[in-house]
């Protein structure tokens, strides 16, 4: 018997609203700050957790909206069975 898993439950705590196009769902942002140059500058760098079926469509140079804030999408891998990807992002 395959388990069957209800995905909006893992987003429904931490999951801001997003919108690429006509898709509007949740996904989690995270946005990690960096240090570089030998401690002289930070970067942070904007990933987005998000269900494959709503956001697994989107390429390099997509555009999407995070918690009302514009992006432009940089990468997009499958998370471990392939239901959830990391969207790496960048502000628009």
């Amino acid at each position: 018997m395959a388990l069957t898993e209800d995905l909006d439950i893992f987003l429904a705590d931490f999951g801001v609203s997003c919108t690429a196009g006509a898709v509007t769902a949740l996904g989690i942002l995270d946005m990690p700050s960096q240090v570089l140059a030998d401690g002289m500058v930070l970067s942070t760098d904007y990933t987005l957790t998000a269900k494959a079926s709503d956001f697994g469509n989107l390429s390099r140079g997509s555009s999407i909206t995070v918690a009302t804030v514009a992006y432009t999408v940089r990468d997009v891998m499958l998370l471990d069975d392939g239901k959830f990807v990391q969207i790496g992002l960048q502000k628009t």
